[in-house]
């Protein structure tokens, strides 16, 4: 059984800044992480690995610094990390996005899963791994709580806002995670010094642009189809007030009048 699973490096939400000029995201200074439910995902995919047996490979999408996520991956369990990385590639959407990771599994060659998160903490859109599932034209199940391999099949418990569905599929299939799917481990000491010591290096590869087979007009800014207009960061107004009164009831009855002049009660 070969696994791919998506990872995304995205910055740390809580420290994350905007600049008020450009309304683009400040991230000097911000820590990156691995995505949280891409790590579910990653979990999952090492459960399977232990239980089963499997050959998993990470693969990431962007700067060189990405290389963090896979590095950690490893560190986890993970066999091999690929890292797609080309400025080509900048300024892709999600469309294009799936475009290229799309290529590079198709690149990597047979697998029986992917796993993916079910969204990025830095977009939120839930768009990525429908999308790379539609580009590889296999099955996918989002928005999973559960997995069992079964007789060759999987048995993927989805859960949703009105219930919870049970499918059986077929490999190859597209998973999406969710945070209830499992609690993610951390990774080992031994594993630490492999994925972060000299040899940790030789385990990751790099995939450009040359090395897949995608079209120039569909990736990077130029080839996506949606562009962000703005991004800012919610201004919350907030001031108090003193009720003032001779006694208790004197207060209390200036503030239900207050409320009501608020259109609050």
């Amino acid at each position: 059984m070969r696994i791919i699973v998506c990872l995304k490096q995205v910055p740390d939400t809580n420290e994350v800044r905007i600049n008020q000029e450009t309304g683009t995201l400040i991230r000097d200074g911000v820590p990156s992480i691995m995505n949280p439910d891409d790590k579910n995902a990653l979990e999952e995919a090492l459960k399977i690995k232990d239980e089963h047996g499997a050959e998993l490979i990470v693969i990431s999408m962007g700067p060189p610094q990405a290389k963090d996520v896979l590095k950690e991956a490893l560190a986890m369990g993970a066999d091999e990390g690929i890292l797609i990385s080309d400025r080509a590639f900048g300024g892709s959407d999600t469309w294009a996005t799936a475009t290229i990771i799309a290529a590079a599994i198709e690149k990597i060659g047979s697998y029986d899963i992917v796993f993916c998160g079910r969204q990025a903490i830095d977009g939120d859109t839930a768009q990525v791994g429908p999308e790379i599932a539609e580009f590889l034209n296999i099955p996918q199940v989002t928005y999973v709580k559960e997995v069992k391999v079964k007789d060759n099949k999987l048995v993927v418990t989805r859960f949703t806002e009105y219930g919870e569905y049970v499918f059986e599929v077929a490999a190859p299939v597209l998973l999406t995670a969710i945070k209830e799917l499992n609690t993610p481990r951390y990774p080992s000491i031994k594993g630490i010094f492999k994925a972060y010591g000299d040899k940790g290096e030789e385990k990751i590869k790099i995939f450009s642009f040359n090395d897949l087979v995608v079209d120039p007009t569909q990736i990077g800014l130029k080839g996506s189809p949606t562009n962000v207009y703005k991004s800012f960061v919610p201004v919350k107004d907030k001031h108090s007030e003193i009720i003032e009164g001779q006694n208790s009831k004197e207060k209390a009855d200036t503030l239900v009048r207050k409320l009501s002049e608020l259109n609050l009660i």
